[in-house]
């Protein structure tokens, strides 16, 4: 088995120069490890962070447009709901995608940095007062509405 890294292989990956091998002591005695590992991950994790990051909280209305690779074939599928919420933070933060659909709840969690997640456009502006809307799962028909947003247009 092969462990490849960013299309380079694992051999091939060159150290940053910040790479410690060894335990350093602190002032108070106590060993601080730097390890290799670690540095490592933190510069695969700035390689594949997105710059731009669409701005949007829980209780949106959002399109998430996403790349669905099939064999050899690539096609964009676009799902479309309710940010119930938003976890985590850096490379690893994840939202949750809530949508009804002939009576069925669906939720969908995609990581925010993720390359298969192409775009995410926000369709209204939702207010909430929770960070999580699980609540919503219990709710059904206009119980289960979120409240828009009012948003003052600017004036030309």
């Amino acid at each position: 088995m092969r462990f490849v890294i960013m299309d380079v292989p694992l051999a091939d990956y060159r150290l940053p120069q910040s790479a410690k091998f060894c335990h350093e002591h602190t002032k108070e005695g106590r060993y601080q490890k730097n390890t290799m590992n670690q540095n490592i991950i933190r510069e695969i994790d700035k390689e594949q962070i997105k710059e731009t990051i669409p701005q949007f909280n829980v209780g949106d209305r959002v399109r998430v447009h996403n790349r669905i690779v099939e064999g050899a074939r690539q096609r964009v599928q676009i799902f479309e709901g309710d940010v119930t919420k938003r976890q985590n933070g850096g490379i690893r933060e994840t939202f949750t995608v809530r949508r009804v659909t002939s009576g069925i709840g669906v939720e969908k969690t995609w990581p925010l940095h993720s390359p298969l997640v192409i775009n995410v456009e926000v369709v209204r502006r939702g207010v909430v007062r929770r960070a999580k809307l699980f609540y919503l799962r219990d709710r059904v028909g206009k119980k289960a509405k979120i409240k828009e947003a009012i948003v003052a247009k600017k004036k030309k």
